[in-house]
């Protein structure tokens, strides 16, 4: 939480002016397109990673689908993990987070720029509505994040919790490719007590086509979801130990 903290008071002399401009491009979707508004929150992302000595290092992005929309599941280790996305990610993307969490400084603006959905957890009715929405909306093209472990839980590091199935029922909802993406040591930058340089990493593996999951039920696209982000992780742990 250092950081973050840090990160804003470093940025102070900039904050009103990009609270400001995020919402007017949020607020006026007629003269901003989703991919002006996109290279708004990339250059917000820089000024973050370069002001909070931040590294992100991606992999894989040739496997990204070169057309249509498409779901990424990644694990969550804490705030920066849309923002490592994001940076490393050229085309618009959105994401959908937990409305409880959505409403802070800088974190409203940004998710309104992006047209972040905002998921509120208990609300079983909310949740297939929004769910419904999103999924036209990635059939239709969009690129969108969703976190299958749900909220992230402190202290964990790169350990994943239990997938949830219900998260994949988006993916069955709007018939497109699931990405799953490995995020390892994201946590470090906003979510621990370290305050030196960090380098993260995004690891985008082979997408799972929609018919290759299909026939399957949630719970087992859930596992299987989660057993190869643990592959990467382990393969990502495995190669940093020999580059020591």
């Amino acid at each position: 939480m250092f950081r973050f903290f840090y990160v804003i008071f470093i940025n102070l002399f900039r904050t009103p002016y990009m609270i400001t401009k995020m919402r007017w491009y949020a607020d006026h979707p007629e003269l901003h397109s989703r991919e002006d508004c996109y290279a708004l929150a990339q250059r917000c992302i820089r000024i973050v990673k370069r002001t909070g000595w931040i590294k992100t290092i991606a992999s894989g992005t040739e496997h990204l689908p070169s057309e249509g929309g498409y779901l990424l599941y990644p694990n969550h280790q804490g705030k920066y993990d849309v923002l490592g996305i994001m940076y490393t990610h050229e085309r618009p993307l959105s994401f959908i987070i937990d409305d409880s969490v959505s409403h802070g400084i800088l974190i409203r603006e940004f998710t309104d720029l992006v047209q972040g959905g905002r998921l509120h957890i208990e609300d079983l009715k909310q949740t297939l509505v929004l769910f419904k929405e999103r999924a036209t909306q990635v059939a239709e093209g969009l690129r969108l994040i969703i976190f299958p472990e749900g909220v992230y839980i402190r202290g964990k590091k790169n350990e994943l919790e239990r997938f949830k199935p219900g998260s994949f029922k988006l993916a069955k909802m709007a018939k497109v490719p699931i990405v799953s993406v490995a995020l390892y040591d994201s946590y470090q930058v906003f979510n621990s007590s370290h305050l030196g340089p960090v380098t993260t990493y995004v690891d985008y593996l082979e997408p799972i086509p929609y018919e290759a999951y299909a026939g399957l039920k949630t719970q087992e696209i859930a596992h299987i979801v989660q057993e190869r982000i643990q592959a990467a992780l382990d393969s990502r742990a495995a190669k940093l130990k020999e580059q020591q």
